[in-house]
């Protein structure tokens, strides 16, 4: 299947800490607290040293900006399980350093905001807590769900910190309430010529949806704003070649 980054990204600093492609789809999300107050910066020199032997496909600063790290095609080095990892997008909190590692307000709305846009281009409507390793290793998510699982199931740690952990039935109730919504997330209105991980989803998208046959490179040139076109035609809306919000929502569903 076609991955995709979350455009909520603004910061990148690629590790070589991976095993490269995933071997399962991804039906999982993993929360870590990082112990230390850091930034997405901080995060990417740790995780760039193959001495640390860890990483994660994203981290979260403590100014709530969101750094990529491994792609979400990979698979990451961060819950001390193959298994896990090979199915799970895993996302580092800046958090405090002493128990229970509470995370501010703004890394806690950035990870909602992250976890929330990591299901919908993942393609999925319901976010799960099972709160039990055993229920959660021998659950089989339906093509629309998620599923939470943690660090501490297969470690001797306290990841990610109860703090976290005690609010991960929040976290997987607000993420499939705005799911739900008719209100999604705002998306940019996409033209000719423009570049960024948005675009590259619109082409997963569209390559998916009408085998539209496009190079997922972030770069919105003459053949993807005809495969635009094309689908605006196929959907009956007005065909501009722009990627406006009508339909954005229509490809999104």
């Amino acid at each position: 299947m076609g991955y995709s980054n979350s455009p909520l990204v603004s910061f990148t600093k690629l590790s070589p800490n991976n095993s490269g492609t995933r071997t399962h789809a991804i039906d999982r999300i993993t929360i870590h607290c990082t112990a230390y107050r850091c930034s997405v910066e901080n995060l990417g020199t740790l995780f760039a040293k193959t001495s640390t032997q860890a990483s994660a496909n994203y981290g979260i600063g403590e100014d709530g900006r969101v750094g990529l790290y491994v792609p979400e095609s990979k698979r990451s080095w961060c819950s001390s399980s193959k298994e896990n990892d090979q199915r799970a997008v895993t996302i580092e909190c800046s958090s405090d350093n002493y128990a229970p590692y509470a995370v501010n307000d703004t890394v806690y709305a950035a990870m909602l905001d992250l976890v929330e846009d990591i299901c919908r281009r993942n393609g999925k409507k319901k976010l799960l807590w099972l709160a039990d390793k055993e229920k959660t290793v021998a659950y089989q998510p339906e093509p629309d769900e998620m599923i939470l699982s943690v660090h501490r199931w297969w470690a001797n740690k306290s990841c990610p910190g109860d703090f976290l952990f005690s609010r991960l039935a929040e976290i997987a109730e607000e993420t499939t309430r705005r799911l739900k919504d008719e209100c999604e997330v705002t998306l940019p209105v996409l033209r000719l010529n423009d570049k960024g991980e948005f675009i590259k989803t619109m082409q997963i998208l569209l390559n998916k949806y009408i085998s539209a046959g496009l190079t997922e490179d972030g770069s919105f040139g003459p053949l993807t704003e005809k495969q635009v076109r094309r689908y605006q035609k196929i959907v009956g809306y007005p065909q501009t070649g722009i990627m406006d919000a009508k339909t954005w929502r229509h490809l999104l569903k």
